[in-house]
Formats: C-alpha cells, sequence, structure tokens
C-alpha cells in the first residue's frame, strides 16, 4: 500500500468516519443553498441519482423541516425544494461544527500548509466534477 494513489484511497475513505451527521442531507442542503431552488429532475442530475432515491431524500428533508416545495420562481411546471428557516439555521450551525472541527485539527499547521492543502483539495474535487460532468457552484 505504498502507492501514493492508494495511500489517497485510504485516507479519504478514513475522513467518512469523522462525519456525525446525515452526509446526503448536508449535501443536498448545501446544493440547494448555493444554487437556490432546485426540481427533482435538477437534483438528479447534479448527483447523478435516481429520481427514485432522491424523492427519498427530499421526503426525509420535508418531513424534517428542512426544505419546502414551492412552485418554479422561473414559471416552469416542475416545483422546487427550496431550505426553509430552519434548513438554513441547520445548515449554518453544521457547517459552523465542521470549522470548528477543521481548525482543532489544523491548528498546528501553519498558514500556508492549511492554504496550499485547501488548493489542493479543490483541485482534487474539480478534476473529480470535470471527469464526472457536474461541477458543483462555489460560492
Amino acid at each position: 500500500m505504498d502507492k501514493p494513489t492508494h495511500l489517497i484511497e485510504f485516507e479519504t475513505m478514513l475522513l467518512g468516519r469523522h462525519r456525525h451527521l446525515d452526509r446526503s442531507a448536508y449535501l443536498l442542503l448545501n446544493r440547494i443553498h448555493v444554487t437556490g431552488p432546485m426540481s427533482i429532475g435538477q437534483l438528479s442530475d447534479a448527483f447523478g441519482l435516481d429520481v427514485s432515491t432522491l424523492n427519498r431524500h427530499t421526503s426525509a428533508l420535508l418531513r424534517a423541516g428542512l426544505v419546502e416545495r414551492i412552485p418554479d420562481p422561473d414559471g416552469g411546471i416542475a416545483r422546487k425544494f427550496r431550505l426553509t428557516e430552519e434548513g438554513e439555521r441547520w445548515l449554518g450551525e453544521e457547517r459552523e461544527k465542521n470549522i470548528l472541527g477543521l481548525e482543532k485539527v489544523l491548528a498546528g499547521w501553519t498558514a500556508e500548509d492549511v492554504t496550499a492543502f485547501a488548493a489542493y483539495l479543490r483541485r482534487f474535487n474539480t478534476d473529480i466534477e470535470h471527469l464526472a460532468g457536474r461541477p458543483w457552484p462555489r460560492l
């Protein structure tokens, strides 16, 4: 396991064990927050997931009061999902928890190391997005 790609695979797998929240909810809420209201079809295209899978996830978000269904603001036929005030609050709190956790982990790193790590992560993610044909909007 000394090939760099093997080490990267192993380390990215380990990253997932530190997530204490519903990853799909966090990703869906983040995407809607950045993009604005989205239909189930738009979410399916954005994530490359079946509509049935997204129906389960969005139903859970609706039940939790984190999103609501609204008419398409652009006049389209499909209804769209929009974050509720509770969804915005929940997302903000989860993001803050994640940032605080990262700040603890990175406390001993130099500012240059943190900046370089962030740049490599962005490059890694954007290269994956490019290959998948699903760019993620960034703020």
